[in-house]
């Protein structure tokens, strides 16, 4: 990269919910990676429940949206579809489509996993429509669910009863290996089970000092894992050593959801509740150094639950997009326009003299993890998952260079969806949108 390139994070759009919104997710397919889903949960106002038993369970109201991302558009998202729903916790899209069809699972407030189908209507347009439903437990909130897409394909769930205390609050696949499922629960402990042996855990970590929110296993690389917490930390593990993390860093809020970028092994994307939402430069963080913050964005008065990276590359947005369709209140300047930092060359992979003590297996763990969050090369682009690799010309036809990456976040009390262009510019030549 030429020196006077740097990274700007750009608003695009801001969509109201009109229910409070805590969950968003790109389809990572083929042929629909344009198309967006949303999901809200929020409690019933206490004027609403009038003539409800005082006793009885609270009434929490839930829709899933789906939305289609077009360029060069005045409103670049347009809702496709409504359906109200119990709230919803959490959702997953199948990274694999199952009988020809992507597959959306949701996580509700009724203790149930929902299974849509996304098919095309008449009007050549996409729909979800639902195939199936589980409930897992009476009186419980079913909080996270996760996709295994080994063969067969695999639904997970994680359920947990009202009040949490002790409850696990959330598990995650790593997609390369399924021997491992590691958990998280309010007590503040990270565990890891062997699918192998259920009821006995692997690991038990005590290094996060309150509830464990959100794990993510890097798609990229075996031995990678992201987690984050209520104590405002996001931590990188080696699954080989789970004794003490391998990077540290500080969110400034709750760290809700993290999402690994699927094509660029270095970038993790944080939403942080009321400290907004980051995105994390993990490049060095295997050589000790401290994982940098490439972007943050806070958003007064609200809280920052969903977020997620697009697997679709838009076009420089035109100066006709707008910052404030379908009535939202336009932001200053200083909410929706962040330059960030001049981009680092990327680390070499030369040994380091500061690790002269560790012995083979973790200097080779060391090395294997560094080149992990390397930019992705041609040899490494050859090495990825069959999904990320049929995907690549599309998601990126300008090759690992890419001008522009999208990404979405939602924000709880303001109910809103904001779309968001993390693009490279030339600081010479700032247009009005950088």
């Amino acid at each position: 990269m030429a020196g006077n390139c740097s990274r700007v994070l750009c608003g695009l759009q801001a969509v109201d919910t009109e229910l409070t919104v805590d969950s968003v997710e790109w389809c990572p397919l083929e042929g629909c990676r344009r198309l967006l889903a949303c999901g809200t949960y929020q409690l019933r106002a206490a004027e609403d429940q009038a003539g409800l038993n005082a006793d009885g369970p609270q009434v929490r109201l839930g829709r899933l949206y789906l939305y289609s991302f077009s360029d060069n558009a005045a409103d670049p998202l347009a809702e496709v579809q409504r359906r109200d729903t119990d709230a919803i916790l959490d959702m997953k899209w199948c990274h694999i489509p199952v009988a020809s069809h992507a597959l959306l699972g949701l996580a509700n407030a009724s203790g149930s996993i929902e299974l849509l189908r996304l098919v095309q209507s008449e009007k050549s347009s996409y729909i979800l429509h639902p195939i199936s439903s589980l409930t897992l437990e009476e009186n419980c909130l079913s909080l996270s669910l996760d996709w295994s897409t080994g063969k067969p394909e695999r639904i997970k769930a994680t359920s947990a009863a009202s009040p949490y205390t002790g409850q696990v609050w959330l598990h995650a696949f790593n997609p390369m290996s399924l021997l491992c499922v590691p958990t998280g629960g309010d007590d503040g402990l990270l565990k890891g089970w062997d699918t192998r042996m259920l009821g006995t855990a692997i690991f038990t970590s005590k290094r996060h000092t309150m509830g464990v929110c959100s794990i993510q296993s890097s798609p990229h690389q075996e031995h990678v894992l992201a987690t984050g917490s209520y104590d405002e930390h996001v931590l990188l593990w080696d699954t080989r050593n789970m004794k003490q993390p391998f990077a540290d860093t500080p969110a400034q809020g709750g760290v809700w959801r993290l999402k690994w970028h699927p094509v660029y092994h270095h970038l993790l994307l944080a939403a942080c509740m009321h400290g907004g939402f980051k995105i994390l430069n993990c490049q060095k963080a295997t050589e000790k150094q401290e994982v940098t913050v490439l972007a943050s964005q806070t958003l007064p008065h609200s809280l920052v639950y969903g977020a997620d990276w697009s697997w679709y590359s838009p076009t420089r947005p035109s100066s006709s997009w707008s910052f404030a369709p379908n009535g939202v209140e336009a932001p200053t300047a200083d909410q929706y326009h962040l330059k960030v930092a001049e981009e680092s060359p990327a680390p070499s992979l030369e040994r380091i003299s500061d690790h002269s003590e560790e012995g083979p297996a973790e200097e080779r763990n060391r090395v294997e993890l560094k080149a992990s969050f390397l930019p992705l090369t041609e040899d490494m682009r050859s090495q990825l998952p069959p999904t990320a690799k049929a995907c690549d010309p599309i998601l990126y036809p300008g090759g690992t260079d890419s001008d522009n990456i999208l990404l979405a976040t939602c924000s709880f009390y303001d109910h809103v969806l904001h779309l968001w262009n993390h693009m490279r510019c030339d600081l010479g030549n700032v247009g009005p949108f950088c």
